[in-house]
């Protein structure tokens, strides 16, 4: 009997959990940095993200789908962890539960569960979150280096929010820079902003070896990254007192982890090379163009999900010819 299974479908010796672990592996240091700056608050958040997560996607495979169980694959800890990763470490549990709801029952079960879902789980549950409570979405604690509080605690804006109030008021850029953490800061994670927003370097080493295990490939990161960079290398080299550089692209928001761990979801990329290629590029134009010109601080959830309605366009026209295929002439 031929079996059929839901994506991702390539030639390995590794199973689906044993990928899904490794990814959660190279979560570990950007979560630790994350514990370290955000204290207490960030430990429960990312617990009960998971808790949820899992128990969401075993209630609705044992009540509604009613096929094996899978929430021990991994699959529902990453969705959990990145569900975190997303949001501020403030944020009530309470919202945190809504969110898992909607990331595993709307993201990801509805459409039959892993492999089958056209959206990125983690993405779907923040932006849900974020057209529904924007207040509490928006206010972001200030790095605190090992804090037990988890309420009133100091709250203060991300760079990018900076970056968005400060050109809306006509200000130049490098009044707006003197209020931000210096670029070491921004690599390292002392500033404000989502869990998954403060620990570029972290999340670089984990994305380093996911490369070097080959649980990735390098064509959607580079060309994320690459495209954010030249992009807006270009309205920087044409107006540096309006736009910042490219570098403080790449080191705020949530750009390296978009690039790194949501846009390379298998079931929510291209298959092939060359639509990894596109997908990422589509990626970055579209998350620098939201932060330039959009109504929100930051695009990288916007534009991975705007990409992830073009996969199966994109698959159609750069899927790799079928082995014997004849070559259309012409």
């Amino acid at each position: 009997m031929l079996t059929v299974s839901g994506s991702p479908h390539f030639h390995s010796t590794q199973s689906v959990s044993k990928i899904m672990y490794g990814v959660v592996f190279s979560l570990l240091p950007a979560m630790v940095v994350s514990f370290i700056f955000f204290g207490l608050a960030a430990v429960l958040l990312t617990l009960t993200a998971v808790a949820s997560c899992m128990a969401f996607e075993f209630l609705i495979q044992k009540y509604l789908i009613r096929g094996p169980m899978t929430i021990f694959d991994g699959s529902a800890i990453i969705t959990g962890i990145l569900l975190a990763f997303n949001v501020p470490s403030n944020l009530p549990l309470g919202l945190m539960v809504i969110g898992a709801a909607v990331a595993i029952g709307m993201g990801k079960m509805t459409f039959g569960g892993l492999g089958k879902n056209p959206f990125n789980p983690a993405l779907v549950g923040r932006v849900f979150l974020m057209i529904s409570f924007p207040v509490q979405m928006t206010t972001y604690p200030e790095p605190s280096v090992l804090s037990t509080q988890l309420t009133d605690v100091v709250t203060g804006p991300t760079p990018l929010t900076l970056l968005k109030g400060g050109i809306a008021r006509g200000q130049e850029i490098s009044e707006v820079m003197s209020q931000m953490p210096g670029y070491t800061d921004l690599m390292f994670g002392n500033m404000g902003g989502s869990m998954g927003e403060v620990s570029a370097i972290f999340l670089l080493l984990g994305g380093i070896y996911m490369l070097v295990r080959k649980i990735i490939t390098w064509h959607i990161p580079l060309a994320y990254l690459g495209s954010s960079a030249l992009f807006s290398a270009v309205f920087w080299l044409i107006s540096p007192d309006v736009y910042p550089d490219p570098v403080f692209h790449l080191l705020t928001g949530g750009l390296m982890l978009g690039a790194l761990y949501m846009a390379t979801d298998y079931a929510t990329s291209p298959m092939a090379p060359k639509g990894m290629i596109v997908f990422g590029v589509g990626c970055g134009l579209l998350t620098i163009i939201i932060r330039l010109f959009g109504a929100y601080p930051e695009g990288v959830a916007f534009s991975i999900l705007i990409m992830n309605a073009f996969v199966p366009l994109i698959n159609r026209g750069l899927k790799p010819k079928r082995f014997g295929e004849e070559q259309k002439n012409g």
